[in-house]
């Protein structure tokens, strides 16, 4: 697609309607939607909770230094049992083995940022989304305000092997694109001089510039391309579970209007990313 093809696409998605354009920054993710019709459960019926997870997915479920699991993932199953006050475990499974775990009903759940399309989907139940997971750029402070992304000349720093790249050298023509072996690694090349720009996963970007708000700041606004970077964070349930995955979105939908997933939300992203 040309150029200029490509900015009007852009343009008409500045508005954020449907989770497909542009945010500001300053919003918190609502998909959750909190005026949702309320599912009838029945809490008797889950009295207990089984989350299964991974421990190398920061900053959503990992293991700190200390080795226990933490991030976003965590706290979120967490708050789930406690809305539906059902007794909770949560155990790390390599990321290679967990769907098998699930399946083989060695959990009620999994919680590790599991690709709702393809295989999963088919394979597996999924609650409602909780967490989409836009684009944004990061560049060296100061921010230029009209920060246009298709003037951006330069190194681009992005994952190798990821969306974000592949979108970036098909949108980003006057910029070189220079891939890194995460993102953690493409931020540090913006921090260092070595790229002008990073292009990738807002929330990796958000934990990361957490710890270096001297240096960096997001530019620009917040891309949503579900078709390109997922439709979203969603909690897997054995295919048929269903007294469990409906009571997982009558607890989310509490939660969302009890104001405890920002809460969480901003307790790992202080730094937004929408």
């Amino acid at each position: 697609m040309a150029i200029s093809a490509l900015r009007a696409v852009l343009l008409a998605a500045i508005v954020f309607g449907n989770g497909t354009g542009f945010a500001s920054a300053q919003n918190l993710p609502v998909h959750v939607d909190p005026s949702a019709r309320d599912d009838m459960i029945d809490p008797i019926a889950v009295p207990a909770l089984r989350f299964l997870t991974t421990a190398d997915f920061p900053p959503f479920n990992y293991a700190d230094d200390t080795g226990r699991l933490a991030g976003f993932n965590i706290d979120l199953a967490d708050a789930i049992c406690a809305r539906l006050e059902a007794r909770c475990t949560i155990q790390a499974w390599p990321w290679s083995r967990v769907q098998e775990a699930l399946a083989d009903n060695q959990g009620d759940a999994l919680i590790a940022g599991l690709d709702i399309a393809g295989d999963a989907g088919e394979r597996f139940d999924f609650s409602r989304i909780y967490l989409q997971l836009p684009a944004r750029f990061v560049t060296k402070k100061p921010i230029t305000p009209a920060f246009d992304p298709l003037s951006v000349t330069g190194t681009i720093a992005t994952r190798e092997g990821s969306a974000h790249a592949d979108l970036a050298l098909r949108m980003l023509e006057r910029a070189e694109i220079v891939s890194y072996a995460s993102e953690f690694d493409a931020l540090e090349a913006v921090a260092s001089g070595e790229a002008d720009a990073f292009f990738g996963d807002a929330a990796r970007a958000s934990f990361w510039l957490n710890e270096n708000a001297d240096c960096c700041a997001f530019a620009g606004d917040a891309y949503f391309r579900p078709d390109l970077f997922g439709a979203g964070l969603a909690v897997a349930v054995p295919a048929g579970l269903d007294n469990v995955r409906v009571a997982i979105n009558w607890a989310l939908t509490r939660l969302q209007r009890e104001g405890r997933i920002d809460e969480i939300y901003l307790r790992w992203f202080p730094v937004s990313f929408y």
